[in-house]
């Protein structure tokens, strides 16, 4: 293909962007102006018009942009229907090439004359794709096959799309940077390639056929004998020439097809979603390109998915297998220390520190699947969702809107983890095409936990290695290491065991692992929520702080911690309050309250008699992961104010109790 034949595509690719993204920019000032049920046919048209440019363009071209379509085309999830609906055609054949230059590249690759090589076959092709075209065949000792084809000239044109795609994807990122999917072009651009080695592809698919045929043991026991799939058997390869056998069966978008012969559509995704688990969590080797056709459905019952196309296929190591799984685990626990653990595992980086907005996000790649109708109710709530992050983002890191805009929170996204959630979207997409809704959490969880428990140490072992390897500090932790290896047998994760003896360290030790979901050992250095123990800690600090002479029982807590309360200014406040007391029953309600800040005494925080037993617990209840937040905290607890008055009450101060203490005694 000639340089100016390439420098055309780029420019009708790149003509094509700036015509649909102003169209929409145009609509969007539009509709400001219209009612609700204008603005919604508005847009309908708008997507339906913008759709089959894209449609036309596509088809034009052929190449990744017919792949980059079909992709496009499951997402009903997340696209506009007309969308969905015109561009489901590139999942049907797209116009076939020549018959002469489909011989010329079998003879050529595979050194013999049609007649020698093939008994039959057929002029018309079964599927033309976006890389090659697939014809029946009959070999000569009577083998019905198929005959796979590469497109002459493809490899130079998925190229230059590549890096097209590339420059459209970077441009985007510019203009709307809340839509940046660098990262996943980075990836497609290495794996793609990939795809034009069809040895490659037929190495990959005789082990992925080895894989879902054997029995896996895991850590929980077994978790499945062979994986109900088909997958047709290698016969040869080339580099442009795969020769496959032939397996009959319906294309998934042939709908009335599937109807007459009663597949249970359910069932079908439900057995394509486990083969897709064996494939990721137990052999760390999956197909990345599970759009609908590539698959088909057997005519005979019970109607088992037949698996095609394994030229995008990715190898993950042990770490990453076991990191994925940890996030997939963690989302179904709501773990949100295991999620981001398995973040860090997998060298996802993240600029902010924000626990709950990162499970939220997490957790929308394993949510249960919708049909197409419900799909389209769901982006409503998944965009206010990402309003509500946002924001969350804005007051984190103390950014105005046009800041946040332009504020990635990732600093680093590795590209097997792309590759895993491009499969998770294909085959959510997938289930919204064949309306059907199934629990992605309940299929892949046994094969997940298989992973991962299968990787880790649990119970006693006779070499000790349950119990941590640590210097022994005394014959006491001598014998209590002995009762720690048979606690290993009663299921106990972890444990640590620390004491001292007049001042000296007589026991120091761990055993077990971190979590469930998380086999790193326990150490002496772990850290673990320990709730209400932490009060007699800080309570002891502050009796020990009384005991080096540096605080008094008696003094008033505003007056050691300044910020509690109020500050001197207040007090003049309250004195002009207190003039207008008898005046008003609520200027005196708020003012008892002031006058009562600082009527509380270092006693009264001890003795669970401040007044402010239910401090923070609706700024906690508003949000639970504000209490990561130190500063944050201490700036809540003083400015709460006492439900009751400071001594008259004991009650006890579940939440607040620590950071109280924890005030006084940083200050």
């Amino acid at each position: 293909m000639g340089w100016g034949t390439l420098i055309t595509r780029r420019l009708k690719v790149f003509s094509l962007a700036l015509f649909v993204y102003f169209d929409y920019k145009a609509v969007q000032k539009r509709v400001q102006w219209v009612s609700a049920v204008k603005k919604n046919a508005i847009w309908a048209k708008t997507h339906e018009r913008n759709a089959r440019r894209v449609l036309n363009l596509m088809i034009e071209l052929e190449g990744l942009w017919v792949k980059m379509g079909q992709y496009l085309s499951t997402r009903a999830d997340v696209l506009p229907e007309p969308y969905i609906e015109v561009l489901k055609q590139l999942q049907d054949s797209l116009p076939p090439r020549p018959l002469e230059e489909v011989c010329g590249t079998i003879e050529k690759e595979l050194g013999k004359p049609m007649r020698q090589l093939f008994a039959t076959f057929d002029v018309d092709p079964l599927a033309t794709a976006s890389i090659a075209q697939v014809h029946r065949a009959t070999l000569e000792d009577g083998r019905e096959v198929v005959v796979k084809v590469q497109h002459d000239g493809i490899k130079e044109i998925i190229l230059e799309d590549l890096k097209n795609a590339k420059s459209l994807i970077e441009w985007i990122a510019w203009a709307e940077p809340q839509y940046d999917f660098n990262p996943m072009i980075d990836e497609w651009c290495k794996e793609a390639p990939k795809e034009l080695d069809f040895n490659h592809e037929a190495e990959n698919t005789r082990t992925v056929s080895k894989n879902l045929s054997r029995k896996t043991e895991g850590g929980s026991g077994s978790v499945s004998s062979d994986v109900d799939v088909l997958i047709p058997e290698i016969i040869q390869s080339t580099e442009k020439i795969l020769i496959l056998e032939y397996m009959d069966g319906i294309r998934l978008h042939d709908n009335d097809s599937l109807e007459e012969y009663g597949v249970d559509k359910k069932r079908l995704v439900e057995e394509i979603t486990r083969a897709y688990a064996h494939q990721i969590y137990i052999d760390g080797f999956f197909n990345g390109d599970p759009h609908p056709g590539n698959f088909l459905v057997s005519k005979e019952p019970p109607h088992k998915p037949i698996l095609l196309d394994f030229g995008l296929t990715k190898r993950i190591s042990q770490s990453m297998k076991q990191a994925l799984a940890k996030m997939f685990l963690s989302c179904a626990e709501g773990d949100q220390v295991a999620l981001l653990s398995a973040f860090a595992e997998m060298g996802l980086k993240l600029r902010v520190d924000m626990p709950q907005q990162s499970m939220e996000i997490a957790s929308i790649f394993f949510r249960q699947s919708t049909t197409a109708t419900e799909a389209k109710e769901n982006i409503k709530a998944l965009n206010e969702q990402r309003e509500r992050n946002a924001k969350a983002l804005q007051e984190k890191m103390k950014l105005n809107k046009k800041e946040v805009k332009h504020f990635n929170p990732v600093d680093a996204f590795p590209g097997d983890a792309i590759i895993f959630m491009r499969v998770l979207n294909l085959l959510r997409g997938l289930s919204a095409s064949l309306n059907v809704r199934i629990v992605y959490l309940d299929i892949m969880r046994p094969f997940a936990e298989s992973t991962l428990l299968g990787n880790m140490t649990r119970g006693p072992s006779t070499n000790g290695e349950w119990i941590y390897d640590s210097p022994v500090n005394s014959e006491v932790e001598s014998k209590l290491r002995s009762l720690l290896l048979e606690m290993g047998s009663d299921k106990i994760l972890g444990l640590q065991v620390c004491a001292y003896k007049d001042g000296k360290v007589i026991i120091d030790t761990a055993a077990g692992t971190l979590g469930k979901y998380d086999p790193r050992p326990v150490q002496p250095d772990s850290l673990f929520p320990v709730f209400s123990v932490t009060k007699g800690i800080t309570a002891g600090m502050v009796h020990w702080l009384v005991d080096q002479g540096k605080l008094k029982y008696e003094e008033t807590v505003a007056d050691i911690w300044p910020k509690f309360g109020t500050n001197k200014k207040e007090l003049i406040k309250v004195q002009k309050l207190i003039s207008l007391m008898l005046c008003n029953e609520t200027v005196f309600q708020d003012t008892n309250r002031l006058i009562c800040h600082f009527a509380i005494k270092v006693y009264h925080l001890l003795n669970h008699t401040s007044g402010l037993h239910n401090a923070l617990g609706d700024v906690v209840k508003t949000d639970p992961m504000s209490v990561c937040d130190w500063e944050e905290m201490l700036d809540q607890i003083a400015k709460s104010t006492p439900e009751t008055e400071p001594g008259s009450s004991q009650i006890y101060h579940y939440l607040s109790f620590g950071w109280l203490c924890g005030g006084l005694i940083e200050v």
